[in-house]
């Protein structure tokens, strides 16, 4: 009975307990949420060399202990911005393996992609400096994980061309082009703003863009619905 009555305490307190555990585990996914998106920022601004932990404190507005209790050092820091920057560019392309008529696969990319080039402009401009300066701090996200993950698409890419669903296009040029195309309104905003002779694109005037974009990505790799034979 006394076993009984321990063990029925022991759960009592376990369920008492999971609440406080969801809490302290919602605040800490917040905390570092805020951290990175802070880190991208500055990064974004200053570069790895250029930037240092107390700058990305005060722009979260915490003392530098709190920062480095969730990240050690800066480049821990740095590397969590760029895996992240990778896994929703990697989640952008579910359209790929959700449609296979080729004309929605890549349609729904450029626009995923787009609209993270909208949304989240100061990550990509961390990829493409990190890529610039020679990728040294993520040569194994580059061989590990965008390689696999690029060779899928190719797969892909080459049967809709054996298929006859696209014209004879290189795979992996096809796929730069759509990453310079869909990236340079994210990292080349201030040139796109100052030659538009506005302040910022409004949203409207990006989804103009994006859709002008996906049209010619569509044209240039000849992109044909299943079961149709003129181009899209």
């Amino acid at each position: 009975m006394k076993i009984d009555e321990t063990l029925a305490a022991g759960a009592e307190r376990e369920t008492q307990a999971q609440p406080l555990r969801r809490r302290k585990a919602h605040i800490r996914s917040s905390n570092e949420a805020h951290l990175l998106a802070c880190a991208e920022a500055v990064f974004a601004e200053r570069g790895l060399e250029g930037a240092s932990t107390a700058m990305i404190a005060e722009r979260a507005g915490l003392p530098k202990a709190n920062l480095h209790y969730y990240f050690p050092t800066k480049l821990d820091l740095y590397r969590r911005v760029l895996e992240d920057v990778f896994e929703e560019w990697h989640r952008a392309a579910d359209s790929f393996e959700s449609n296979d008529d080729p004309v929605e696969a890549i349609a729904g990319y450029v626009r995923a992609k787009m609209e993270l080039s909208r949304r989240r402009p100061l990550g990509s401009k961390v990829w493409a400096n990190e890529i610039i300066h020679g990728a040294t701090h993520m040569q194994d996200i580059l061989t590990e994980a965008v390689k696999p993950w690029m060779e899928t698409r190719v797969a892909m890419i080459d049967g809709w061309v054996a298929r006859g669903l696209l014209a004879p296009v290189d795979a992996r040029t096809l796929l730069f082009m759509i990453w310079a195309l869909t990236q340079h309104f994210a990292d080349f905003d201030a040139q796109i703003v100052a030659l538009a002779g506005k302040r910022a694109l409004s949203k409207k005037a990006f989804d103009a863009a994006t859709e002008e974009v996906v049209t010619l990505v569509l044209r240039a790799c000849g992109a044909k619905r299943q079961g149709k034979h003129s181009a899209s």
